[in-house]
């Protein structure tokens, strides 16, 4: 199957994966060639195995183990839930190879990781800020890394972490493949495009801000303090199904959380104010069924699969349109159908309308009435008529 060796092959086939989707087709035999690839696809399209692939055929061809405090291949990622996925989907790829897979992230204890570090790693999966703190303590190096890439590269720019890839990449080797992995392509692309990839190949799939088609998407007009209600109505309708619901805010997602659970739904939460333990064992409670309803901000809209999600909730509206496609590709996973309700309170209607500006059509409004416009008022214009200046008299006691 496009060039991948036999074991793959086989390893892939036990998974039940026999064909690829279309940019596994169209990148894979781009980066076994050597190519520096860009490619541009929605989340849930299989963005992982496309660079994950041929990284593992090409590094288990290495007769060689990796020097100490080495990597040969690095895969950054913008956040530990996403960075966690991909290792362990290249560890299901490369089950039964000598290959070295390696994960370093914020959240967790440091000095485990500058151990198994010692050794040297084939692939590591890092997110920007853990690897530059273990590069300032020189627990790794990376002038052997003969691979590169950049996965959520856009949800990079919009983290900040475009100053950590500035200072990793004089640390790599100039000559390497490199491989830019992004559901959107914004303009600061370019920037990253230029700096860090030659002469590379583009691969688009699917048009940015593009939906999975068997997303069946709503929007119901509600204020903001009826939103509570009628979300545990709709939660009431398919207890046994897994439910993703996005707020704004750290503090709006865990009281939301704990309204759910009183409502009598097993609910659980993840957030910037929860530990890295605390969101995998949610992660993981969810995955298995345990939790039936997840309260997240959008720090898990990107990269996380969890093909049982049926139901996703953007309870408040992001301010970012590309974020309400990345989160509702949390559903309808692998050819899956998912359903995707929006909540819009009147405040949200300037949201509402920059998302379906992005997508290209209209939600289909499946209740209440579409909220007039908010008007400021002008400012009133100042009285022309002049103020008398004599003193005002002075009324008797």
């Amino acid at each position: 199957m496009m060039g991948l060796g036999p074991r793959i092959v086989a390893k892939l086939a036990e998974q039940g994966i026999t064909s690829p989707t279309p940019i596994q087709q169209k990148a894979i035999p781009e980066a076994m060639k050597g190519r520096d690839v860009m490619g541009i696809a929605q989340t849930g399209t299989g963005k992982t195995a496309a660079f994950g692939l041929p990284l593992i055929h090409m590094l288990t061809k290495t007769g060689t183990s990796p020097d100490p405090k080495s990597v040969r291949g690095l895969i950054l990622a913008p956040t530990r839930e996403l960075a966690k996925q991909i290792l362990d989907n290249l560890r299901a790829y490369s089950e039964g190879t000598h290959l070295k897979i390696g994960l370093v992230v914020g959240g967790a204890s440091i000095n485990p990781q500058i151990h198994r570090l010692q050794k040297g790693t084939d692939l590591l999966v890092a997110t920007p800020g853990r690897l530059i703190d273990l590069l300032d303590r020189k627990a790794v190096r990376l002038d052997q890394t003969r691979f590169l890439v950049l996965d959520e590269a856009d949800q990079m720019l919009d983290l900040g972490f475009i100053h950590a890839l500035r200072r990793i990449a004089p640390l790599l080797p100039k000559q390497r493949q490199t491989m830019l992995f992004s559901a959107t392509m914004p303009k600061q692309m370019t920037e990253i495009a230029g700096a860090y990839l030659t002469d590379p190949v583009r691969i688009e799939v699917a048009p940015p801000g593009k939906p999975a088609e068997k997303i069946d998407q709503s929007v119901y007009f509600v204020e903001q303090s009826a939103k509570p209600a009628l979300l545990i109505e709709f939660l009431d309708t398919h207890r046994d199904e897994l439910a993703l619901v996005f707020a704004r805010t750290k503090h709006g997602a865990e009281r939301l959380m704990k309204a759910v659970e009183r409502a009598g739904f097993a609910a659980g939460s993840i957030h910037g104010n929860k530990s890295q333990g605390q969101r995998d064992r949610a992660l993981r409670a969810f995955r298995e069924g345990e939790l039936r309803v997840l309260v997240a901000t959008d720090v898990a809209a990107r990269g996380l699969d969890i093909p049982d999600v049926r139901h996703v909730y953007n309870y408040d509206l992001p301010n970012v349109p590309d974020n309400y496609v990345h989160r509702i590709g949390r559903t309808a996973r692998a050819g899956r159908d998912g359903r995707a309700i929006a909540f819009c309170a009147p405040p949200e209607m300037s949201e509402l309308r920059s998302i379906e500006k992005t997508m290209g059509r209209k939600i289909p409004v499946r209740g209440g009435e579409c909220w007039e416009p908010v008007r400021e008022q002008a400012p009133k214009a100042p009285s022309k008529r002049r103020r008398s200046r004599r003193p005002a008299k002075r009324i008797a006691a």
